[in-house]
């Protein structure tokens, strides 16, 4: 059910229980999370991540991808889309995208070209349908991911005692 997307550099599959490992450990790294909440997770937090990227895919059709490096089959991170229900004023749609890469995979493009992946898919499966991801503003290199793809700032909100950014993607057709 949960398509496997290649790029040049990338493949992109959904995760098994077998990548908990993996997930675990980006999530528990404070140089990762400094920007997504600023605290590292617990194993515990991180299982219940992975059941929720795999129960997006049952209920909704959409989720979150594991990404590897083709070559090496090396771990990166993961990106994907999600409705995550966040509570937040005004709301901000039902499709969001986000992405976490682990530290080696930093500064090297993976986040531009899988983004650019899951975008032409979502464009693909959910026609005129728009995008959001929300990014808090010291994020840098996400925003700067977010603009190459296509990602315009629609605003700011307040999420759980920050200020983060809101940026929109129409979808293209």
């Amino acid at each position: 059910m949960i398509p496997t997307l290649e790029t040049e550099r990338l493949s992109l599959r959904g995760y098994t229980v077998d990548d908990f490992t993996d997930c675990a450990a980006l999530w528990a790294d404070p140089q990762v999370v400094k920007y997504i909440g600023g605290q590292p997770s617990t194993e515990e937090q991180a299982w219940a991540r992975l059941l929720r990227y795999v129960g997006h895919w049952e209920l909704l059709g959409f989720g979150f991808w594991a990404i590897f490096e083709r070559t090496t089959g090396a771990y990166l991170g993961e990106i994907g889309a999600a409705d995550f229900r966040r509570d937040i004023t005004p709301p901000i749609g039902n499709l969001e995208t986000g992405w976490v890469l682990a530290r080696a995979a930093h500064g090297k493009g993976y986040a531009t070209e899988a983004l650019r992946a899951i975008l032409a898919w979502l464009d693909a499966k959910f026609p005129g349908r728009p995008t959001v991801c929300v990014i808090e503003p010291g994020n840098t290199p996400s925003l700067g991911v977010a603009k190459k793809c296509g990602y315009e700032p629609i605003g700011t909100r307040t999420y759980h005692g920050a200020e983060v950014t809101v940026l929109r993607r129409l979808a293209r057709t």
